[in-house]
């Protein structure tokens, strides 16, 4: 039997827990997500807990098994705490800024670069440090659904990834950048 799949998932004060046919719905203080579940899992809803369980002992079903069951404690979680990534901007005349919904970026290319995020993420940016050599930004990305959060993050990622010399770029807060050596003094 699967690990994780077997632990039951407590159901959090304010939150509402529905099963109909073969999706969950999850509503809570900060919003509301559904799931459907595939063939052979069950899901079953007894004295506030939610337990999950398979047909049989396929290899496809005990790898769902797992899976569905973390896909259902993250609703559960993002829905009454929320998901949050936080991303550093460091480069000398990079800024970020939000304007509106949109994320505006100077990235060091020759035009300002727009990110509209999808429905349901919210966007803040803090700045740290002032201009010149150490001019340091946090991005950071926040909403109720886990992988949506992770993907938007990994998107305003891809803009301008950390360069391997210097460092500058968007990195994800605490990511360590290994830097290459410069050229040696050739003579």
């Amino acid at each position: 039997m699967s690990r994780i799949g077997k632990q039951p998932i407590t159901i959090k004060k304010g939150v509402n827990v529905d099963l109909k046919g073969k999706e969950i719905f999850v509503k809570g203080p900060k919003g509301s997500l559904s799931l459907a579940i595939p063939y052979g899992i069950s899901v079953e809803i007894k004295d506030g807990e939610i337990l999950v369980k398979r047909a049989n002992d396929s290899k496809s079903q005990r790898s769902l098994h797992g899976l569905i069951r973390s896909l259902i404690q993250n609703m559960v979680i993002g829905v009454t705490d929320g998901y949050k990534k936080q991303l550093d901007l460091i480069g000398v005349g990079y800024k970020a800024e939000v304007k509106g919904k949109n994320l505006e970026l100077g990235l060091g290319y020759s035009h300002p670069v727009v990110f509209t995020p999808p429905d349901g993420i919210a966007l803040k940016v803090e700045k740290l440090l002032g201009k010149g050599k150490n001019y340091i930004a946090t991005i950071t990305v926040e909403g109720i659904d886990k992988h949506l959060v992770g993907q938007v993050a990994a998107n305003i990622r891809s803009l301008r990834k950390p360069d391997a010399y210097k460092g500058k770029g968007l990195r994800y807060a605490g990511e360590f950048i290994r830097l290459k050596p410069g050229k040696k003094g050739a003579k």
